[in-house]
């Protein structure tokens, strides 16, 4: 799972960084990642459901570059982080009020069927779902605030980003194990260890 992270998160990383000097260099680069990762899962065949994040990526990416391009002033561009942020949190609460959690896509990828269709399977991708809403909720609201207050604090603005992410990347990383624990001890019987999520 890190590494998919790592990989899925790639456009929004090369935002980051690249628009720290150029504003529309920073768009194209996220936009031209996110097309080749897209198009990378489609040929390896991934599932429409397990590109939900990959999808709205490309979608956001697009947009920023045209409002790059076509509108380089808009204020909008100073909000840059926050809107990013703002947009995967979102993306991850339309899926939960679809009933259709973004990282259950994810974990299909590695779970035989039978697994992906229990109770437990869909509680746990329910609850990271939600843990990685909030996480991206909590961290689109604390950028804006410091780009509004403190808009050139790099390292402030830099230590926002990696608290947002890596808090609910350590929780994904736990939770389903912890979650299988607390099932197997109310069934009173073993689940196998590999393939809960």
């Amino acid at each position: 799972m890190p590494k998919y992270y790592a990989r899925t998160f790639l456009p929004w990383i090369l935002l980051a960084v690249v628009s720290g000097f150029h504003t529309r260099a920073g768009a194209v680069s996220g936009l031209v990642a996110a097309l080749a990762l897209i198009v990378q899962d489609v040929r390896r065949g991934h599932r429409a459901d397990s590109l939900v994040l990959e999808s709205s990526t490309l979608v956001y990416m697009a947009l920023l570059t045209a409002l790059a391009f076509t509108v380089p002033g808009s204020a909008a561009l100073d909000y840059g982080a926050s809107l990013a942020i703002g947009w995967l949190a979102v993306t991850a609460w339309a899926t939960l009020l679809a009933g259709r959690p973004f990282t259950a896509g994810i974990a299909r990828r590695t779970v035989p069927a039978e697994i992906a269709a229990t109770d437990l399977f869909r509680k746990i991708n329910r609850i990271l779902t939600l843990g990685w809403a909030a996480g991206f909720t909590a961290t689109a609201a604390a950028l804006a605030c410091v780009q509004y207050w403190t808009p050139d604090d790099t390292a402030l603005l830099i230590a926002v980003k990696v608290v947002g992410f890596t808090a609910p990347a350590v929780f994904t990383a736990r939770y389903p194990e912890t979650a299988r624990k607390r099932h197997t001890a109310g069934l009173g019987r073993p689940l196998p260890e590999e393939h809960t999520v």
